[in-house]
């Protein structure tokens, strides 16, 4: 509230002076406001929550046979410069490979059509496709996230990140993503 002085300056004399007005203001109802706004902002909005992937992690100190894998089960996806991709079916110089982008337009609908074609050439429920992710000097960080969210949104059910061969490197340099 605010209140109003409205007392003289002093008493003894004999001029009559002009009474001075001085006002002071109390501010316990702004600050209890504030108190009250700022607790109802903390309360009601939400935390930012982090968003993780799960990744299953292989044990190094468990030494485990290799199981064979057909070749025309695995799709290996070569990560480029410049947000580009090369992937390509099967074993590497044998099959042409194809220049991509990321996106639903790009690597999510090859993976997509690749899979349905490799579970519907093999007869066994077990046979789906194993995707190969070969990250190059050249890509970012930024290109593997999107690669492993691709994974994720399209539920391939059995992908690795595996170092790029120098045959792949030449294969990105042919196509100027290297």
């Amino acid at each position: 509230m605010a209140e109003l002085d409205t007392s003289s300056g002093g008493g003894k004399g004999g001029k009559v002076r002009s009474k001075k007005a001085s006002t002071r203001v109390d501010l316990t109802a702004m600050v209890d406001l504030a108190f009250l706004l700022i607790t109802f902002f903390m309360l009601t909005t939400t935390l930012a929550k982090k968003k993780a992937m799960d990744l299953a992690m292989p044990d190094n100190s468990v030494k485990t046979s290799n199981l064979p894998v057909a070749a025309t089960r695995s799709m290996t996806i070569l990560l480029g410069s410049h947000n580009k991709i090369e992937w390509y079916i099967g074993e590497p110089g044998k099959t042409a490979p194809t220049v991509d982008n990321y996106g639903k337009d790009g690597l999510r609908k090859a993976l997509i059509e690749n899979g349905k074609a490799i579970a519907d050439s093999h007869a066994a429920p077990d046979n789906f496709m194993i995707v190969l992710i070969k990250p190059s000097d050249k890509s970012t960080y930024e290109n593997l996230v999107s690669a492993l969210d691709e994974m994720s949104i399209t539920a391939v059910q059995s992908y690795a990140i595996v170092p790029i061969t120098p045959l792949e490197i030449g294969d990105l340099q042919k196509n100027q993503i290297y």
